[in-house]
């Protein structure tokens, strides 16, 4: 992912992003006391997951490559920036002792800025399709649509209250069962039986998604 450095848009777009859901955040409703804490530690998990994601997915694959580090200083991803948040919030909320549920501003916060994500992407020449006899798949446009339709979909919930602090669970499985089948048509290394690290992370943050979609629900019938 060399390409990413020297891609302007998108470092731009990423902080763009990081702008627009922390005012969606607030937006949301009047913030709790130690709210911003929690959001920085999603904003740190989530840059860390990305990283994390990218060196056990493809990362080491550059080891012997001379411009190796070029691979490793850029490489990211938003399969590991997802988990990574997610583990982000639940220690900051452990450790503040917060005890409100945060998902559903998660959730409805983060379609915009991964659009703008995507765009920057596009402009980086990153993150391509396969070749089909069709041509080339449009890998990352196929995923802005995706991330359309989830956006619409959260917005539907959140004004018809359906299924209250269960968004960010419900958007996880949703991302991380298309992104497992989606990853067939991208040109990502697929080192790992046939499949590629980004998969096993997606099927793992669907799996841990419903884990605990199932545990909440749970707990709210007792």
């Amino acid at each position: 992912m060399p390409a990413l450095i020297g891609s302007p848009w998108y470092l731009t777009l990423s902080l763009l992003g990081i702008v627009v859901t922390l005012i969606i955040w607030w937006r949301c409703g009047k913030p709790p006391q130690g709210i911003l804490l929690i959001y920085l530690a999603g904003i740190g998990g989530g840059y860390l997951g990305a990283k994390i994601a990218y060196l056990f997915s493809e990362g080491w694959l550059h080891a012997d490559d001379p411009r190796r580090w070029m691979y490793w200083i850029s490489g990211k991803s938003i399969m590991g920036a997802l988990p990574g948040g997610w583990i982000g919030v639940e220690l900051a909320k452990k450790l503040l002792h917060f005890r409100q549920t945060t998902g559903d501003r998660f959730a409805i916060s983060l379609p915009i800025p991964l659009i703008l994500g995507r765009i920057g992407c596009l402009d980086a020449g990153c993150c391509k399709g396969i070749v089909t006899r069709h041509g080339l798949w449009p890998a990352v446009p196929v995923e802005m649509v995706f991330l359309v339709i989830a956006m619409l979909s959260l917005l539907v919930l959140r004004a018809k209250k359906k299924m209250p602090g269960q968004h960010f669970h419900l958007f996880l499985i949703a991302y991380g069962t298309f992104r497992f089948g989606h990853e067939f048509l991208r040109d990502t290394p697929k080192p790992f039986l046939g499949v590629s690290g980004y998969q096993i992370i997606a099927l793992l943050t669907a799996a841990a998604a419903l884990v605990a979609f199932n545990r909440r629900t749970q707990r709210e019938r007792e």
